[in-house]
C-alpha cells in the first residue's frame, strides 16, 4: 500500500533522493519507481538490526512507515546519526474502538497515514495520485486468490471451489493465485478438474504475477496481499471480508466498497488482521453464497 504513495512523492520532489528499505522479497514491487528511488533490500533471517543500520549510511530524514519494534530501533539509530524522523500514526485507539463495537465508521485509509509521514518531513503530496491501468478492452479473465494469512479472512475453500466451477461453466478464463505448497496442491487440483482454469501458484515471480493481474478483467480476493497487488496494477477487485472490515483502512488502493462482499453482523469486525478466533466458533461472517460472488464478478 506504500507503493503509490512513494511513487507520488518521488515524482513530486525529483530533487530528493529516496531509499526504500524493506525485505528483499518485495523488490519487484518497487521496480518501476522514478529514478530518484533506490530499493535497499535486507534479509531479516540473516542480518541483525545492527548490521542493517551499519549498512545504511546517513540520511537527512527517516520516514518510519511501519512503527513496530524493528523500525523503532532503526529510526532511533538514524536519529542518533542526525536524521529528522517521522513515524506513522496507525490509529490503534480508533481501530480498537472499531473492533470493540464502540464505533462503526470509516477510519482513515492507510495510504493517507503514509502521506502524513512525508508531510511531517516537509514533503506533502499535492499532486493527485493515479494508478496506471491497462486498457479495459484488452482485459480478459478472472483472477482468484482464495487464501489469506489468517482463518478469519479465508472464505471456505469448498465454497470457493464452487465459485471456480461456476465461472468455468460460464466459459470464463480463470487464473488461480496462491503461495505455500498446500495451497498450490489445492489450486492445481482445481485447474485439472475444471476447463479454462489455470494455476500460477508457485510458478511465477511476483513481477510476473503482477503482469498477469494487469491483464485480468477482475480479481476475486480475500482481504489479503493479492487484493493490494491487483490494486497496484489498476485491476478491479471483488474482495471478500469476514472477521475484518474495509472501515479499518486496508481496502485496496483505488478500490470501492461497492465491490466488497461482506455480511452485516454486530460482531464484525472482531479483528483488524483476522488473527482472532471466532467467538462463536462457526465464522458466520463467511456465510456467503458462491452465487453472490459470481453475480458480482459478472456485473
Amino acid at each position: 500500500m506504500l507503493v503509490p504513495i512513494l511513487r507520488a512523492v518521488a515524482k513530486q520532489y525529483p530533487e530528493v533522493d529516496f531509499t526504500m528499505l524493506s525485505q528483499q522479497r518485495f523488490a519487484d514491487l518497487f521496480a518501476d519507481m522514478p529514478a530518484n528511488v533506490t530499493f535497499h533490500g535486507v534479509d531479516l533471517k540473516k542480518q541483525s538490526l545492527h548490521e542493517i543500520v551499519s549498512g545504511l549510511g546517513s540520511f537527512d530524514c527517516v520516514a518510519d512507515m511501519h512503527s513496530v519494534l524493528r523500525s523503532f530501533y532503526i529510526r532511533t539509530a538514524m536519529r542518533l546519526k542526525g536524521a529528522k524522523v517521522a513515524s506513522i500514526d496507525k490509529g490503534r485507539r480508533d481501530k480498537r474502538r472499531l473492533t470493540q463495537g464502540k464505533v462503526h465508521a470509516q477510519l482513515r485509509h492507510t495510504t493517507e497515514r503514509y502521506a502524513d509521514v512525508f508531510a511531517a518531513l516537509h514533503l506533502p503530496i499535492t499532486d493527485q495520485l493515479k494508478i496506471d491501468k491497462a486498457p479495459t478492452l484488452n482485459r480478459s479473465g478472472v483472477g482468484i486468490a482464495p487464501f489469506a494469512a489468517h482463518r478469519g479472512k479465508i472464505y471456505p475453500i469448498e465454497r470457493m471451489e464452487r465459485v471456480v466451477a461456476m465461472l468455468s461453466e460460464r466459459g470464463e478464463k480463470v487464473v488461480l493465485f496462491g503461495g505455500g505448497k498446500k495451497e498450490q496442491d489445492i489450486l492445481e487440483g482445481w485447474a485439472a478438474k475444471y476447463a479454462g482454469v489455470e494455476s500460477v501458484a508457485g510458478k511465477k515471480t511476483m513481477r510476473e504475477e503482477l503482469e498477469i493481474m494487469r491483464g485480468l478483467r477482475v480479481m476475486v480476493s480475500m482481504d489479503s496481499g493479492n487484493m493490494h497487488l491487483a490494486s497496484l496494477v489498476g485491476t478491479r477487485v471483488v474482495s471478500i471480508w469476514g472477521a475484518t472490515h474495509p472501515y479499518a483502512g486496508f481496502l485496496g488502493y483505488g478500490q470501492h466498497e461497492c465491490d466488497c462482499i461482506q455480511r452485516n453482523l454486530d460482531c464484525r469486525p472482531c479483528s483488524i488482521y483476522g488473527n482472532k478466533p471466532c467467538q462463536y466458533g462457526d465464522y458466520r461472517c463467511m456465510d456467503i453464497a458462491p452465487e453472490e460472488i459470481v453475480e458480482r464478478v459478472v456485473k
